[in-house]
């Protein structure tokens, strides 16, 4: 007698019907981690899933097992290593590439040439996600933070991504009113189109405080070998920088993204 099929549906059918509880209360973990970058506690979880604790606790001992989710000092839970990697590899193209520790030697020298913080993001379900970050020792450099999720229509990282993606996968990710951060977000759908557009044509993106006032940003694009942009390289900064050295970080990131670019192996 052959094993029956588990797969097959009939016509229509709900795949809700085929669920498995724990796995998606752990899916629902996730997810509040995922919006919650500062890192939400265990009864920050509690609260905001309606679950018993004991369930919550056993669901986080269980993803830290697996280094899907880390634990902070102060007891937040933040998105892991293991998740981050899996990302990595979607960005890639499902090959064996961590596109992460790949691309990190070239993260780590743009911070030492420029001094700034630096960011390696890619585009998730409906947002920003940081997979990689390399610190800068400039006096007021800004702090990036690996996991970090943030909305992808304010910001130069989120604006680039958004600007080389399918027409049918952009008109889906816009169709959903576009939130204020700041009055400099656009939030306006044609706008926003008239600026990925220009972001196409010269290669490159700005952020002039779209996502918070006081933080600007310039990012570039790193290529993979079948021509598609896998990832953004970006270098977030103060406002008030000098003109001179807005151009000198915009330079370097561009340059450092066509490295990046150049180097990068055919993972397929």
């Amino acid at each position: 007698m052959g094993e029956l099929d588990d797969s097959s549906e009939a016509p229509g059918e709900a795949p809700g019907r085929h669920t498995i509880p724990v796995i998606d209360r752990m899916m629902e973990v996730l997810g509040v981690i995922e919006r919650r970058p500062s890192g939400p506690t265990i009864r920050e979880l509690t609260a905001a899933l309606g679950l018993p604790r004991t369930s919550v606790y056993r669901i986080l001992n269980t993803l830290q097992l697996h280094d899907m989710v880390h634990r902070d000092p102060r007891g937040g839970y933040h998105l892991g290593r293991r998740l981050l990697e899996l990302a990595a590899r979607v960005a890639a193209g499902g090959g064996d590439l961590d596109l992460a520790s790949f691309c990190q030697p070239y993260l780590d020298r743009l911070a030492a040439e420029v001094g700034e913080g630096i960011k390696l993001s890619v585009l998730d379900a409906d947002g920003v996600l940081v997979l990689a970050v390399a610190q800068g020792r400039r006096d007021y450099a800004l702090t990036s933070t690996r996991g970090q999720h943030l909305p992808a229509h304010a910001g130069a990282a989120g604006k680039l991504l958004l600007a080389y993606l399918p027409a049918a996968e952009l008109d889906r990710r816009l169709a959903a009113p576009l939130a204020a951060l700041t009055p400099r977000t656009i939030t306006d759908g044609k706008r926003l189109r008239r600026e990925l557009a220009r972001i196409r044509a010269q290669g490159w993106a700005q952020d002039k405080g779209e996502n918070l006032p006081s933080i600007l940003a310039y990012a570039a694009p790193v290529v993979g070998p079948d021509g598609s942009v896998v990832a953004a390289v970006s270098v977030p900064f103060l406002a008030g920088t000098s003109a001179e050295r807005m151009e000198v970080i915009r330079a370097a990131t561009v340059a450092n993204a066509r490295a990046m670019t150049a180097a990068l192996p055919d993972a397929r």
